[in-house]
């Protein structure tokens, strides 16, 4: 005989975990399984360890998706200060790394043993190590047979996640049954995810890596000021990890390297207030030394002073230092993607209770779904919000 329970949901990452607890809270009898051997392991790399848990901030306007308006009634009904609520009642201290965005203070262990302990609270079964061979309607519920045996559920809620990061476990089963179901999905690309370049870049900028500087980056309605990391590889840090989930194949990345100076003038100013003083050395005043200097050794003005910049050399440096363009051959894929752009089309979705408008006893949460934040504690306030309304609605 099929073990019974009101809701079975798949996948014990942030989404799933906090789904758990809801509906178990509310007195539903729930399981939940995942075929890896732990639960939240995503949970425990994220935010260098310290989990970003959420943003304060966070709002419709920092989620792309097809569909812009899915996600305004889940997180109106549970909001970040709502899961702030839950962190301090735990006991758990954290910090505001910059406007809005919450971490750990010690370590991203917190949000995840606060999570499993309310699972336990709220009587929520977990099976861990158990793969699903398949899912089928029931009646008006669900059959699934796992690894470990078969078991019937009033409701099924997939909440697998994305494909970025596999080696945490990440899969596209998710999209798989969404598929089984006549679900159709807008396409997936790895976002929040560094770039790397073509050799020509590679080879001017490799010298430099390690070298951070505050940038203003744009592309299409994207504007973003915040660090940007030069690697080994290519381009990093948030920056460029915002700027990545407007970027498309071919695109060229602005970057202003001085955004809060308008070069041009300023070096005319220079040029008569201090013609003999040295451009690299001033430079190097205003950026990082080994940046300063590598920019005018490109530009073929390493000894050169400010009387001896001409007015073409002075337009020629702007466009280099406040308009950078640099093509990237690509991103580092899925392998280091925080999160997955695109997702289970969301107009099949109700954005009330998250169910399958034509088979309600089927429901997706969280990052499986076209709904992808931006970098800053959005996606897992997106995985609190969406789980919430579901669970609520079971």
């Amino acid at each position: 005989m099929a073990q019974k329970f009101d809701l079975v949901i798949i996948g014990a990452g942030a989404a799933g975990l906090m789904c758990a607890a809801t509906a178990g809270y509310i007195g539903r009898k729930v399981l939940l399984i995942d075929h890896a051997n732990k639960a939240g392991k995503k949970i425990l790399m994220s935010g260098g360890g310290r989990c970003n848990f959420t943003n304060l901030n966070s709002a419709p306007a920092n989620f792309f998706s097809q569909n812009p308006s899915f996600c305004i009634s889940a997180l109106k009904r549970y909001t970040a200060q709502d899961f702030l609520d839950l962190v301090e009642r735990h006991g758990i201290d954290y910090v505001e790394k910059a406007a809005g965005q919450l971490f750990c203070e010690h370590s991203a262990k917190d949000i995840l043993n606060m999570l499993l302990t309310e699972c336990e609270w709220a009587g929520v079964e977990i099976r861990l190590n158990t793969k699903v061979n398949s899912v089928k309607v029931q009646g008006s519920g669900m059959a699934i047979k796992t690894s470990g045996g078969e078991i019937g559920a009033g409701k099924l809620v997939v909440a697998t996640g994305g494909l970025s990061i596999p080696t945490m476990g990440a899969t596209g089963f998710g999209y798989e049954l969404a598929r089984q179901f006549g679900l159709p999905s807008v396409q997936t690309s790895a976002a929040l995810v560094p770039f790397v370049l073509t050799s020509q870049w590679k080879d001017r900028l490799e010298p430099l890596a390690g070298v951070a500087v505050d940038i203003e980056t744009k592309l299409g309605k994207g504007r973003y000021k915040e660090p940007m990391l030069i690697t080994h590889r290519g381009l990093s840090g948030p920056a460029m990890l915002q700027i990545s989930s407007w970027w498309k194949s071919g695109d060229a990345l602005n970057i202003n390297l001085l955004p809060e100076m308008d070069l041009a003038q300023q070096l005319i100013e220079l040029r008569d207030i201090s013609p003999k003083r040295k451009l690299g050395v001033w430079l190097a005043e205003h950026l990082p030394k080994r940046l300063a200097h590598a920019f005018v050794e490109w530009e073929s003005l390493a000894e050169t002073s400010f009387a001896d910049l001409s007015n073409v050399q002075i337009k020629s440096l702007q466009e280099s230092l406040n308009n950078w363009q640099i093509k990237p051959a690509g991103t580092e894929g899925w392998r280091t993607a925080e999160v997955t752009m695109g997702g289970i089309d969301t107009d099949y979705i109700s954005q009330q209770s998250f169910e399958v408008k034509s088979l309600p006893q089927l429901a997706f949460i969280g990052e499986v779904l076209d709904v992808t934040g931006e970098l800053g504690g959005h996606n897992f306030q997106w995985a609190w919000s969406s789980a919430v309304a579901c669970a609520q609605a079971s």
